[in-house]
């Protein structure tokens, strides 16, 4: 219960959205060949055999892991930018391991000191945690996709998320060269969550660190990046965030503070996901095979697919309300997210993930031909 005279943190935090699929998922449940869901980007294939190798071999870990995390780690999260994306430049004192991206972007507003009077900006269609993340430093929040429509304001910190979810949405980078310029003039700290940034299709995603979008500094800009995707280790909670030195290290010390540090196992483990390279393409390729049995199924069910040209969703359309659109797949023991759940320019759109088995989603193919 909250302190005497006080409202409890949560109550400045909206609604958890999946409490409000309950119900659609006890109907989808209910099919005779039981439910496909669809609604969460949770991995299901295995964790990569290098991977639970290398957390086998680093199983005996009796000490406290330091919050910077361990030389090793960081050098492989710089190496795997510098060769998988082209960022290049950035020191050992510019990148840390985090407890899983969520968490970062969640509690980062919080770490950095935001608070009332501060603005944080973030997509009009964009995961619920910016916002979460937000109000509980209870700091001002608006989703906003135009700079211009900011007028005179300056933000304390500005999110960009490119792949996009829920939309799958990729930024062209004269957008981006754009966005980077304009937070520098202001002061705003800019953090791009690229989380989804190997989940491309048909475009190809830039890292707002990369030399042709923010030249030669990484000052003002932070990153953040996840291995749960790429890797099939959500379970594992490995990410990490890297840029401007000076953010880097402010987060670092309240992070010291907290404790907050990657268990040594995982640490490892993020080494030999990052250096490997061969599962992520195996992965990338079933991703690739599922998206094109689920595309072409919801296109032959009438659905309309917006964007969706990186990510692991497809951003679909009947022309209906998003809830009306869920009760119907939910009748046929299909499980979507409302577009609503993302900001109010999604009430006519589902958000699709393409992340089942093979089988499931060959299912729920067979199920969307039947509307």
């Amino acid at each position: 219960m909250p302190l005497a005279g006080r409202e409890g943190v949560s109550s400045r935090l909206p609604d958890f959205p999946w409490d409000k699929l309950t119900a659609y998922a006890a109907t989808a449940r209910s099919h005779p060949d039981g439910i496909v869901d669809l609604s969460v980007g949770t991995p299901v294939d295995p964790t990569p055999t290098v991977v639970q190798d290398a957390l086998r071999t680093a199983a005996d870990a009796p000490g406290y892991p330091v919050t910077i995390g361990r030389v090793e780690t960081r050098q492989a999260c710089l190496d795997w930018l510098a060769g998988s994306h082209g960022v290049t430049g950035l020191g050992l004192d510019q990148v840390l391991p985090v407890i899983g991206s969520k968490e970062l972007i969640g509690s980062l507003a919080v770490h950095l000191g935001l608070g009332a009077g501060d603005l944080v900006v973030y997509p009009e269609l964009a995961y619920p945690t910016y916002e979460v993340g937000a109000a509980l430093a209870g700091a001002r929040h608006l989703a906003a996709d135009s700079l211009t429509a900011l007028g005179p304001e300056r933000p304390a910190l500005l999110w960009l998320n490119s792949p996009s979810n829920p939309t799958g949405r990729v930024l062209p980078p004269e957008h981006l060269r754009k966005v980077v310029e304009w937070c520098r003039e202001r002061g705003t700290l800019l953090v791009s969550d690229e989380c989804y940034v190997e989940c491309a299709w048909e475009a190809e995603p830039v890292s707002v660190l990369h030399p042709s979008i923010c030249g030669d500094s990484a000052d003002g800009i932070l990153v953040v990046h996840s291995l749960s995707k790429r890797s099939n280790l959500a379970g594992y909670r490995c990410a990490f965030v890297a840029g401007d030195a000076g953010v880097i290290g402010e987060l670092l010390a309240v992070r010291k503070n907290l404790g907050l540090q990657m268990p040594e196992p995982q640490q490892v483990a993020m080494v030999a996901a990052l250096r490997d390279t061969e599962h992520a393409r195996e992965q990338h390729a079933r991703y690739a095979a599922r998206r094109t049995v689920l595309r072409e199924a919801l296109e032959g069910a009438g659905f309309q697919i917006d964007h969706s040209e990186a990510s692991l969703y497809l951003w679909s359309t009947a022309g209906e309300d998003c809830w009306t659109t869920v009760a119907r797949l939910a009748e046929v023991g299909i499980l979507v997210a409302p577009g609503e759940f993302y900001g109010a320019g999604g009430r006519q759109h589902v958000r699709v993930a393409f992340t089942a088995t093979d089988k499931r989603v060959a299912a729920a193919a067979e199920r969307l031909a039947s509307l």
